[in-house]
């Protein structure tokens, strides 16, 4: 089946860069999201106006395409298993994503798989790990948001009783990590998987800031990685492209969480890879070969522009002067209103050359230009 129409759950950023890559290989792109006002609104052939879960919508989407792919985690698995059994094709498949979008079900099915992670468990009256613990909602968290890092019993079973019940969160050994580390890989109908280059991600509050690529990690550290990706994509069956958080520590990589969607750590793929994760992605769903995966360049830094008021505007000389930074490519999402930590756009800085100094001092001086002082 020659796939043209491709049906998004999902209209936020992460559609919106399918636009590109979708016109290149042809493909039109139907998108679900709750409002006119998100970005991938403005770039798809075709739009349902109806919140992510809405089965109901789902099934006019399936209607309207070919195939149907996720931009978010936030769907209602239950109701969209009878569209799959009456025949509507999901890529990934609803089963690779039924032991990943609850993250308790996905440290059990980590577990399984014998891959490492940290330590975990339903919170009770007690904990068997030791303090400080993290804490973290099983549904919908994202950005930090749902994540906390608790410091005592005392004040974990006032946070339970006042905000959560333990049914709906769970705690996790806390990891004193050397580097966060990101991996994005893509499995293909046939079966191919193809990972790109890993990076290192910095993050404040949970919130990543701004990615290096490729990471400085050693070779053996680098396989580690790579063969978990592959290990967990082969295991799901999984078609489409994943995000891999990851903890590196003195001795040992722990994997932090999944998405099963294109990540943000991928975003520096559009302009210094050959292949992007986005056109990566819509290859693996629509049956069509996966492209290279190889930087074009020596490097590349990624830095988010996050919120940081509550306002209506489209910061425009803000992105005029950091797009003056020599090899700089400015993107910018078009939201219509920003707010604290609410991902506006990002920039990728090509390298010369691989120096963890000189990146850093490149995102510092991004972040100097956007964020007030």
């Amino acid at each position: 089946m020659q796939i043209k129409r491709v049906g998004v759950i999902g209209g936020g950023q992460l559609a919106w860069m399918m636009a590109t890559p979708a016109k290149a290989l042809g493909i039109e792109l139907v998108v679900q999201t709750p409002s006119p006002d998100d970005p991938a609104v403005a770039i798809a052939t075709d739009t349902i106006i109806a919140p992510i879960d809405n089965a109901d919508a789902t099934k006019e989407l399936a209607r309207r395409c070919d195939i149907i792919t996720f931009e978010n985690e936030f769907v209602d698995l239950a109701a969209l298993f009878p569209l799959a059994e009456s025949g509507v094709c999901f890529r990934p498949r609803l089963e690779a994503l039924s032991p990943l979008l609850d993250k308790y079900h996905q440290r059990c099915y980590l577990e399984k798989l014998g891959i490492p992670q940290p330590q975990f468990e339903i919170p009770s009256s007690y904990t068997r790990l030791n303090f400080p613990v993290v804490l973290k909602t099983r549904r919908h968290g994202y950005d930090g948001q749902g994540t906390f890092i608790i410091k005592d019993l005392a004040t974990l079973q006032h946070k339970l009783s006042t905000s959560h019940q333990s049914s709906e969160v769970l705690l996790e050994e806390f990891i004193p990590f050397e580097r966060e580390l990101a991996v994005i890989v893509a499995r293909a109908v046939n079966g191919d998987v193809v990972t790109f280059p890993i990076v290192e991600t910095q993050q404040e509050n949970q919130v990543c800031r701004h990615v290096i690529a490729p990471a400085e990690i050693s070779s053996g550290i680098a396989q580690e990685i790579e063969a978990i990706a592959h290990t967990l994509m082969k295991s799901l069956q999984a078609v489409g492209v994943f995000g891999i958080e990851l903890f590196l520590t003195p001795d040992k990589v722990l994997v932090n969480e999944i998405a099963p969607r294109t990540h943000n750590s991928g975003h520096f793929t559009i302009d210094a890879c050959a292949t992007s994760q986005f056109e990566q992605h819509l290859r693996a769903v629509c049956d069509l070969p996966l492209g290279h995966a190889d930087l074009t360049c020596s490097g590349a830094v990624m830095v988010n522009l996050l919120g940081y008021e509550h306002a209506q505007d489209d910061y425009l000389d803000k992105r005029m002067r950091i797009s003056r930074v020599p090899h700089t490519h400015v993107h910018w999402y078009g939201k219509q209103e920003s707010r604290p930590g609410r991902k506006l756009g990002h920039v990728t800085v090509l390298l010369d050359e691989r120096n963890p100094q000189v990146a850093q001092a490149i995102a510092q001086k991004i972040e100097s230009l956007w964020y007030p002082e």
